[in-house]
Order: C-alpha cells, then sequence, then structure tokens
C-alpha cells in the first residue's frame, strides 16, 4: 500500500501543478524533482491515516487536503529565492498548572502578549505560506479565550491547527467549538506514578486521560509527544509508551530528544544519548513504522531520526519551523532561548526577515545543542531572571556560528535556477 500511495500522490502532484506551469517546462520539472526529493526523505515514515487524509509526515500537512498542496507550493519558489517556511510553533500563554522537570519555557516569565497582535501576526503567517500551526502553551485551555480567538485567526482550508495539551482544562464543548486538526498530549511514561513525577502534579494522569476521552467524544484524533531519555530504549519504556499509544487510539508519537534548553539549559544532554544509544533508537523507531510485525502500532516521528544530516537536519528559523513564545519573542526554535525580537515592540515582518537572514542556509548542526553553553553564560553573566536572551544578547550567540555543513536536501531544493529560460 505504500507503493500505491507513492505513486498516487506523484501522479495527483503532476496533474495539479501542470497547469500552472504550462509553457515552462523546465520550471515544471525541476519542481516535479523537488517535491520527489521530499518525498524520498519521507519514506523512513509510517503513512497512516488522521481524520479523513493520509500522514506522510508530522509536520506535513496530510494529504489529500488544500494544507497539503500549500506546504507543496513551498517549492514553486525559483530564481535563488528562499522558500517560504511552512510551520510555526505559537505559544498562546505562559500560564501552566504543572511542572515539567524538563520545560523548555521555565524561564520564558512575563505577561502574555495581546492576543490581538498574536492573531494579526498568525494571518500574516498564512498568508506567507504558512499551513502547519501548532499552538501551545503553558498549557493553552487554562486561557481558552485566548485559545480560541487564535485558532479563529486561522483559515482551516488551507492549514491544519494541532493543540499541545495537557488535558487540563480541556472540555468536550470546547473542542467541538475548536474543531482542531489534532490535539498532541504529553506522554513521557507509560507508568501513571512516573508520569506524575515528571509533570510535577499529582493529577496529571487523570488529567491526560480525560483529556484523550474527550478527544474521542468529540472524534478529534489525538497524538501524543514524549520526551525519553536513552535507558527508554534499553529497559522497553519505549516499547511500553508505544503498546498503551496503540491501546489508547493514537494516531501518531512524536518522540522528542531530551534539549538543553529552559529547565535543562545547563545539562548536557548530549552525554544522554550514547552512539548505541542513538543507533539503538533509531533502530527501534524503524522497526515500529516499517515493519510488517508492527504495523497495528502508530507512526512515529523521532527528532533523534528527523534530525540527522541525512535526512532534514536543523530546521529551525523560518527554513521549516519557528517559534513565538508567549511573550511575543521570536525564536529560531523552541529549544533555542534566543530572540530575534518581541512582537509587541517591533513589526513581526521586520524580525522575521531578520532571523530568515541568519538562517538563509539550513545546516547540519544542532544549534539548540552546540549553543546552550553560550546561552547559558551569558544568562549568568547579565544574571537574567528571563529567557529568552535578548535580542542584543542573542547576536553574541548567532552572530558568528557555525551552522554545519548545509543539509543536502536543502541545498538542492532551494538551488539556483537563474540560468532558466522558459
Amino acid at each position: 500500500m505504500k507503493r500505491v500511495w507513492n505513486l498516487v500522490i506523484r501522479l495527483h502532484v503532476f496533474f495539479h501543478y501542470l497547469p500552472r506551469f504550462i509553457g515552462r517546462p523546465r520550471r515544471f520539472l525541476a519542481l516535479l524533482g523537488r517535491l520527489d526529493l521530499l518525498l524520498n526523505k519521507l519514506q523512513h515514515n509510517k503513512f497512516a491515516p488522521i481524520g479523513k487524509g493520509l500522514r506522510l509526515d508530522l509536520y506535513v500537512p496530510s494529504y489529500p487536503g488544500k494544507a497539503f498542496f500549500k506546504a507543496c507550493d513551498k517549492f514553486c519558489v525559483f530564481d535563488g529565492g528562499k522558500s517560504p517556511c511552512t510551520g510555526v510553533l505559537l505559544s498562546v500563554t505562559n500560564a501552566c498548572p504543572y511542572a515539567c522537570e524538563h520545560c523548555y519555557q521555565r524561564f520564558d516569565t512575563g505577561r502574555d502578549v495581546d492576543i490581538a497582535l498574536l492573531t494579526d501576526t498568525a494571518k500574516r503567517l498564512q498568508a506567507m505560506g504558512v499551513c502547519f500551526f501548532n499552538i501551545e502553551g503553558g498549557e493553552p485551555f487554562v486561557r481558552y479565550e485566548r485559545l480560541k480567538a487564535l485558532c479563529a485567526a486561522i483559515d482551516c482550508n488551507t492549514a491544519e491547527i494541532w493543540v499541545n495539551s495537557t488535558g487540563h482544562g480541556m472540555t468536550a464543548e470546547k473542542l467541538r467549538e475548536l474543531r482542531p486538526t489534532a490535539v498532541m498530549f504529553s506522554l513521557h511514561s507509560a507508568d501513571p506514578e512516573t508520569f506524575n513525577g515528571f509533570m510535577g502534579r499529582p493529577h496529571a494522569w487523570k488529567m491526560l486521560m480525560t483529556g484523550i476521552a474527550h478527544c474521542k467524544e468529540c472524534g478529534i484524533p489525538f497524538a501524543f509527544n514524549a520526551c525519553l531519555m536513552e535507558e527508554a530504549f534499553f529497559n522497553r519504556e519505549f516499547e511500553r509508551v508505544m503498546a498503551l499509544a496503540k491501546d489508547l487510539g493514537a494516531c501518531l508519537v512524536q518522540i522528542i530528544k531530551p534539549k538543553p534548553a529552559g529547565a535543562w539549559l545547563a545539562a548536557n544532554t548530549e552525554s544522554m544519548f550514547s552512539e548505541r544509544g542513538v543507533e539503538t533508537a533509531i533502530a527501534k523507531v524503524n522497526l515500529y513504522n516499517l515493519a510488517r510485525s508492527h504495523r497495528a502500532y502508530p507512526p512515529v516521528s523521532a527528532q533523534i531520526l528527523e534530525e540527522a544530516p541525512d535526512v532534514f537536519g536543523c530546521t529551525a528559523g523560518g527554513t521549516d519551523r519557528f517559534y513565538i513564545n508567549a511573550k511575543g519573542d521570536v525564536q529560531p526554535c523552541e529549544f533555542l532561548n534566543i530572540s530575534f525580537g518581541n512582537i509587541a515592540e517591533e513589526d513581526f515582518g521586520e524580525i522575521y526577515a531578520r532571523m530568515r537572514k541568519t538562517f538563509r542556509h539550513p545546516g547540519t548542526c544542532m544549534l539548540c545543542e552546540k549553543a546552550a553553553d553560550h546561552i547559558h553564560k551569558l544568562r549568568a553573566q547579565y544574571n537574567l531572571e528571563r529567557l529568552p536572551l535578548p535580542p542584543e544578547l542573542s547576536r553574541e550567540v548567532h552572530e558568528n556560528w557555525d551552522k554545519g555543513a548545509r543539509t543536502a536536501l536543502y541545498e538542492k531544493t532551494e538551488k539556483r535556477i537563474d540560468r532558466m529560460r522558459d
């Protein structure tokens, strides 16, 4: 079936774009070549139905919806232009009743940005090509009116909305009003007590199960994200998480690699995964995604695999995605505690252009890991209580950093075509 879907998608893409490129055969072939490169890079994934569509990757909208083809439109940019970003993570509020030990927002304190600014920015982003909106908190349902306003600002005909939640404050009535594409819950352990300890609250498991029940009642797909340490791939915790996800009916599981950000900024998270650990994790993810013996399980989207140099590398800074925190700081990634400016203080367009210029060429270096020590030292040096670093200090981090070699996939897809003459 996967081979069949690969053929169906390629044929649909061909006939979808053919009218647009009549009379421009070279560009049409270049577009098809770019999309073929992307599809080839997704073959490590399990293609699975989510709602009414087929999911090829967590951050690629489901086929054959309008959002899917809007994501494909990014490859229609030629003549040296940088392809538009298609995904954004928006934090609607800092408010959260939990105390997760790994929280990358631990020091993102301050007043939530005016919701009108955030909704206006979301509209601008959609007009610029963003078609995957991932909305989070804190806990977004704690500030439901803000969440509702942000979701209402996004045209769901050409974009998807995934809401990250713990289940706290969620009700079936709210879900029916919002109608998100999917809800993603945190699930860092299959053991209730261990999970409660990780989340820092004794009621966390109960709230999770209540939230899942609400999604099922409303017919809204739900997924899990799990921040797993290396030992989880050796003591069968990963297998227990996957078994629970299957039994509960999750549509997808995202495995988050521990990152040196927020509460873990000073941690040496690179040492949390040995070379053997990385190899074992990738082998197990591939088993669940590709083996017939595991076809009943939901697909796994693993950062440890997706961020590999021969896959996507680092897509931060508006290559494929970026982050706006609840205070309005524009960050390359939620795990990279630097800011290029704040939408409450400066026009979003100027901030975004500045960030995209810095991230002009995607690289293979995981900057959140490489720059963490520098960020931590600057925070200590200036005795900062809040993160991300303000723009002037952030420049000290990104001004001369080495992003590593250019990611092969993006080097090919964003290759200049100046000599084309249609």
